[in-house]
């Protein structure tokens, strides 16, 4: 673990995997729920945890230091499911890296309970992992100027969801009408880190 001052009053922990990640930021919101951290944002991110708005950030950082990254707890709250349809361009291309049928891919996939590790890239994207090392899968050589909205990707250990239209590199799967970002609703985000999610199959490419 390598803790770097971020101005006055931030710190961003560095750790090695996005499991240790996902760990370090459940072990932080459950020391600010009982009252011994008092941080303002704890925000993860692939392999570091930023902790803004703290009133000892030197202190903060030599207990972080000297404890040692604990073990993710039981995943618990509601299951968030997301309907899609497996007709993504880029399927048969995963299928073939995976070494199995394109329906193969959508029951891997819809068979996974995936939990949000992280939001960036876009309002509402969440970078999802579940799935086993063995299914990652590499960005596209060529990205495409412009993916639709509610498209179900894959990169690496990640899947993902586009929430509008824009460019991205990421393997297309499956599409969904779920609405990922609504500034109208409360949370705007349909998917918040630590969040559970499950894809629910509404049909394959070829399907009438």
């Amino acid at each position: 673990m390598n803790v770097l001052r971020v101005g006055d009053d931030a710190l961003l922990v560095e750790v090695a995997s996005g499991d240790e990640a996902e760990a370090l930021r459940a072990e932080l919101l459950r020391r600010r729920a009982e009252g011994s951290l008092a941080a303002r944002e704890i925000v993860p991110a692939a392999r570091t945890v930023l902790l803004d708005g703290l009133t000892d950030p030197a202190g903060v950082a030599r207990e972080l230091t000297a404890a040692e990254v604990p073990a993710a707890p039981p995943r618990t709250g509601d299951v968030v499911e997301i309907p899609v349809r497996y007709d993504g361009p880029d399927l048969a291309d995963v299928a073939a890296h995976w070494g199995v049928a394109e329906r193969e891919v959508a029951r891997i996939h819809a068979g996974t309970e995936f939990r949000v590790a992280f939001c960036g890239f876009a309002p509402g994207f969440g970078y999802l992992t579940g799935l086993p090392a063995r299914y990652d899968v590499p960005r596209r050589a060529a990205p495409r100027t412009a993916v639709p909205a509610g498209s179900v990707a894959l990169a690496g250990p990640y899947t993902g969801v586009y929430p509008r239209s824009s460019p991205g590199g990421w393997q297309l799967i499956g599409t969904t009408e779920a609405v990922l970002w609504d500034h109208t609703r409360v949370p705007a985000a349909l998917l918040s880190p630590g969040t559970r999610v499950r894809f629910v199959p509404r049909g394959h490419r070829g399907d009438p």
